[in-house]
């Protein structure tokens, strides 16, 4: 059987990664010391997928994790959602050159969302000359050729893609957890939220083939993982673009029959195009949590308008209403943005009349950020500064207090916790996470991480309960 173009790419980056183990076992032979990397990930969940993938590549060619940016080998995986974010890796950047000065075998790599903007790509040209390896959102399968061309040619590798319609799956990929894990069920966004750089720099959606993510799922169930995160940026879409056409809820179906795994998460979903059949393959499901992260950004129609949301007050209460009723103890959350160039005080208070309304769990609640490149960012602010500041103080205050009152609706009951890890405030303590995504942190010892342990909720906190363990 003919391999596909795909198939050919991944067999090709395993063959690069097998002559780069054998070249680097000998630079580490000279050095008398393994080779080490630091990898540094920003913004969302889509970037840490990416990132263990890149970490996957380098533990395969040999270098070992450290936490220290004095590292043999740097990757730096960025986000360009919000301007500043940019200006944040520039002072890393300029902080990395002394380690380069000191360790002449050290090699920098940048990559991700910002890498897709080709201003950054001409500045980090221009001023960053330290910098070995830089590449973009599309290409992340191919680090070990990169690796390869860099340590060949000794100059700068510029590798950036306007966007790709290939999948390369089966390559290795370093995880966090031993027991959860995030598989990436599309990449891109079609959507073009007037505020969101997103499409640009992820590029279109593109789904990967259900038989590829449930071989993938079933492969990390042989391997110990239990509770799985579908990610996208709109699952909602999940399928549409595939030769056979498979609906979210439909994959969702599949991967529930997977035997062994028992929690199932996805995020995120669009409010325009949820669909009923979601919503009943939820209600039914015994492995879909109970946690929908729903983001509204707007409770103004006329706002939503402008953001290109494709849904409106109306139709996003109807559908919160409609998904309460079919699963009454779900977790609704979502995110809202503060401070769009058109919102008035209106606009405001009609956001505030849906956050009443639909009393979410939890609520992130961002003041808005303009962002060049996107169109929102040629609007007018019809606010000043100190108004944007108060409704985003309103709109916390309102939030947290009915956050409060929704979270401790549990108090006294006896729920599975799938446990996660130590406290970080408390060492006695290990934290975990209810099906609906709510944190519990409890007395245990470390043998517990990666179990599902019933718990008592002893004491609703706000946002996590203190609980204890039922032996």
């Amino acid at each position: 059987m003919e391999m596909s173009k795909s198939e050919l790419e991944a067999q090709k980056q395993k063959e690069i990664m097998e002559r780069l183990k054998i070249r680097l076992a000998k630079t580490s032979e000279e050095l008398g010391r393994p080779l080490t990397y630091c990898s540094l990930c920003f913004g969302c969940q889509m970037n840490a997928k990416d990132s263990e993938k890149l970490e996957g590549i380098l533990e395969t060619i040999g270098y070992v994790k450290t936490d220290s940016e004095d590292a043999d080998f740097l990757i730096m995986n960025t986000c360009t959602v919000r301007e500043n974010a940019n200006l944040r890796v520039y002072g890393r950047l300029g902080q990395l050159k002394k380690y380069k000065k000191k360790n002449p075998h050290m090699l920098i790599a940048i990559c991700g969302c910002m890498m897709q903007e080709s201003l950054v790509v001409e500045k980090i040209c221009q001023s960053y000359r330290h910098v070995d390896i830089i590449f973009g959102t599309h290409n992340v399968f191919k680090l070990a050729e990169l690796i390869e061309q860099k340590l060949n040619t000794n100059k700068m590798v510029i590798d950036i893609w306007d966007g790709t319609s290939e999948i390369v799956e089966d390559l290795p990929s370093e995880r966090k957890y031993d027991f959860k894990c995030g598989v990436n069920i599309m990449f891109g966004c079609n959507n073009f939220c007037t505020y969101c750089i997103v499409p640009y720099v992820r590029g279109r959606e593109r789904s990967r083939k259900p038989e590829d993510i449930i071989a993938e799922i079933k492969e990390l169930v042989a391997d110990g993982v239990s509770e799985v995160m579908l990610l996208g940026q709109n699952v909602n879409s999940y399928g549409k673009n595939l030769d056979e056409p498979v609906t979210f809820a439909k994959l969702l179906e599949m991967v529930e029959e997977i035997e062994g795994l028992k929690r199932i998460r996805f995020m995120t979903s669009h409010p325009k195009d949820l669909s009923d059949e979601l919503i009943e393959v939820m209600a039914k499901s015994q492995k879909i949590c109970k946690h929908l992260h729903l983001p509204m950004q707007s409770g103004s129609s006329k706002v939503l308008k402008d953001m290109n949301r494709n849904y409106t007050k109306e139709s996003y209460l109807e559908l919160a209403y409609k998904i309460k009723k079919a699963i009454p103890d779900i977790s609704l959350t979502t995110d809202i943005i503060v401070g769009f160039p058109t919102e008035t005080e209106e606009d405001f208070q009609e956001t505030l009349d849906v956050v009443r309304k639909v009393r979410f769990d939890s609520a992130f609640t961002f003041i808005y950020s303009r962002r060049t490149g996107t169109p929102a960012a040629k609007m007018e602010c019809v606010a000043t500064e100190e108004e944007i500041k108060d409704h985003f103080n309103r709109l916390l205050k309102e939030v947290q207090e009915i956050s409060k009152e929704t979270c401790s609706k549990d108090q006294g009951k006896i729920m599975e916790v799938l446990v996660e890890g130590p406290d970080e405030q408390d060492d006695r303590l290990l934290t975990g996470r209810l099906s609906n995504n709510i944190l519990v942190h409890f007395p245990g010892t470390a043998d517990l991480i990666g179990t599902y342990q019933n718990v008592k909720l002893i004491e609703s906190k706000g946002f996590y309960y203190i609980g204890e363990r039922c032996q």
